[in-house]
């Protein structure tokens, strides 16, 4: 088959559409077939990326516009310019970032991630907001087949875009290998770059509402002023889109001591700060999937999250599990994780485990059936 992918998010996202992306084309280059012809497109632009040299044949067409301005020429002016115009003749398109380019004669393939947009619109940048709940539903409409990351995006997408069963299909994330138990050796350094000279219970996502760092931070202040425990908030993750409460939380608080503010964390950094915390906690309102907590899991880092969502298909019964919203509980089980080390040891020897069950090469499997299908 010709097959074209959009590289974009993969190339310019450092979060978790972008970790997907790279994560899922990396496991599916190795299954495909010598006779497949595979493009990537994404836009002539400095990113945080590269490609991976990959041991087959790829070609790289740029699409001379940024990803601003694609967007703009794309999905707000709905400029009738085809995707083949840069790809050449394809067979199957895949867009694996909620919106579907225009399409000559292809078959399209779209995955959708989560749906905070239509699920939370409260915790959306309005402007965005709007965008996306008119661009997307398009999107999906024109696809040959949708995509989706966790079975509670799946039903999502169902009840939303009112598809049947067998026009969406699950393709979950993985884990990478190196996201494991390090040797205390292998953390100095992370340590020493960041100052991590005390115990933490750290957190990762893009600051955005969603997240809920602000109900974080609140909890975090209460249980520690409650248990007396030494630990500290370490928060690692780029500005997204009304983070400003988060910053205002910590000084409502009066925490700025015992709560960090790392920014964005590079990929490699990440197993190593994961290895470092005594606790990861993750109280989304929402979540597609949740790649920070099959990482840390994975990691052997005991977790807390909510039951929001994907989260509790991904945490299984590695997780300390609390209802979404509830502060209280949230308080309950930092003080608990945090004063009882034996406990807290028996929720994180069960994450390696559970996080062994999400692999990047079953992931790929799945989407290359797909591909067949479709083709």
């Amino acid at each position: 088959m010709r097959l074209g992918i959009d590289y974009t998010p993969a190339i310019l996202q450092g979060g978790g559409i972008g970790r997907y992306t790279r994560g899922l084309i990396d496991a599916l280059m190795p299954l495909l077939d010598g006779r497949d012809e595979v493009t990537l497109l994404y836009p002539l632009e400095k990113g945080l990326y590269q490609p991976e040299r990959w041991h087959r044949p790829v070609n790289i067409r740029y699409q001379p516009l940024s990803d601003r301005m694609q967007t703009i020429l794309w999905h707000r002016l709905r400029a009738p310019l085809a995707v083949e115009w840069f790809t050449g003749s394809l067979d199957l398109f895949h867009a694996p970032n909620f919106l579907l380019p225009p399409m000559r004669s292809a078959r399209t393939l779209l995955t959708i991630h989560d749906l905070a947009f239509l699920v939370h619109p409260e915790y959306a940048y309005p402007k965005l907001q709007q965008f996306l709940a008119a661009a997307v539903p398009r999107s999906v409409t024109r696809a040959d087949h949708v995509l989706a990351d966790s079975e509670a995006s799946k039903w999502d997408a169902m009840r939303f875009f009112d598809l049947q069963e067998e026009q969406i299909t699950v393709v979950g994330a993985g884990v990478e290998a190196r996201f494991q138990p390090l040797p205390e050796t292998a953390l100095s350094g992370i340590r020493q770059k960041y100052g991590l000279d005390f115990p933490f219970v750290l957190d990762v996502s893009t600051l955005e509402p969603r997240k809920n760092f602000d109900g974080l931070i609140r909890a975090f202040a209460a249980a520690r002023k409650k248990a007396g425990f030494p630990h500290h908030l370490v928060i690692g993750g780029g500005k997204g889109w009304m983070y400003e409460d988060i910053f205002a939380e910590v000084e409502r608080q009066q925490a700025g001591e015992f709560v960090h503010f790392l920014g964005f964390v590079s990929d490699e950094d990440l197993p190593a700060l994961y290895n470092l915390a005594d606790l990861f906690a993750f109280p989304s309102h929402y979540e597609g999937f949740g790649i920070p907590v099959l990482e840390a899991m994975a990691c052997g880092t005991a977790v807390i999250c909510t039951d929001t969502s994907s989260l509790p298909e991904i945490a299984g019964d590695a997780a300390y599990v609390i209802p979404t919203g509830d502060e209280d509980a949230l308080v309950e089980g930092l003080m608990l994780l945090l004063s009882d080390e034996s406990y807290r040891q028996q929720i994180a020897g069960r994450g390696p485990v559970e996080a062994a069950k999400w692999t990047w090469d079953a992931a790929a499997q799945r989407l290359i059936s797909v591909y067949r299908s479709l083709t």
